[in-house]
């Protein structure tokens, strides 16, 4: 993974002024903090440290970054800052969500990578751009990190200076923005896991106690929850966890 991951930063860069393709060594130091972040993602249990650790890199390592975060969007436009590394990124997030536009937007729910070289001239977020010039920002790339039918994301860098971000940046924060979705994507099915335990141990709980207060078997128990949980509209993990601290009398 940190090898395919390695290729995004690789020696090439963009020679915007040329028009070609030009080869640069890449830092050791840029080599060390992506391999980092690949082992963070198997030995990290904590989804938050995680992403502190992809914007913290972003700003040390991507060239022109001042300040980054990570914006989840899910459900009816309910926006979620994860990481900011001060609070600029948060009141812009915001600024977003009130005005239901921006490039950190454009990049969650759709276009890839956004890059506005200097919002002086930006045309693209009449609404935003002025807010964001106010907060003293000049220069935006956002990468987008997954959409899916219920959540979006994007790593959201940023600068107050203009034309800052480059080739370089670019292909940077394509690695960074990799990490940050593979460890969200891992966090997630682990919370999915954890909880699909619980409930299944919670469930087994509240069956125990019906096997022995009823004195019947495992079979009957849960059918009789079952029964239980239809009868009353209680959803089966609610209803088993009422019995299982018993808060109800089962009839």
């Amino acid at each position: 993974m940190a090898r395919a991951l390695f290729r995004l930063v690789s020696d090439i860069v963009v020679d915007a002024e040329e028009g070609a393709l030009m080869a640069e060594p890449i830092d050791n130091k840029l080599v060390d903090s992506l391999a980092a972040l690949a082992r963070s993602l198997s030995g990290q249990r904590d989804l938050e440290g995680v992403l502190r650790t992809v914007t913290d890199s972003a700003v040390d390592l991507i060239p022109g970054v001042e300040s980054a975060d990570i914006l989840l969007i899910s459900g009816k436009n309910t926006f979620e800052s994860h990481a900011p590394t001060s609070l600029l990124p948060v009141e812009l997030d915001r600024a977003q969500e009130r005005l239901g536009e921006g490039p950190c937007v454009d990049a969650a729910m759709g276009a890839f990578t956004t890059l506005s070289d200097d919002l002086v001239s930006e045309t693209r977020w009449p609404r935003f751009t002025p807010e964001a010039l106010d907060a003293g920002v000049r220069s935006i790339l956002s990468f987008q990190l997954y959409t899916s039918a219920s959540t979006a994301g994007a790593l959201n860098l940023f600068a107050t200076s203009p034309n800052v971000f480059g080739g370089e940046s670019i292909a940077v924060g394509e690695a960074f923005a990799a990490h940050a979705a593979i460890a969200i994507a891992a966090g997630r099915d682990e919370l999915k896991l954890h909880s699909a335990v619980l409930n299944r141990d919670v469930i087994g709980q509240a069956k125990g106690m019906m096997m022995e207060r009823f004195g019947i078997p495992a079979d009957r128990a849960f059918g009789m929850l079952i029964k239980l949980s239809q009868d009353t509209g209680i959803p089966l993990v609610i209803l088993s966890r009422w019995i299982a601290e018993e808060r109800t009398e089962p009839s």
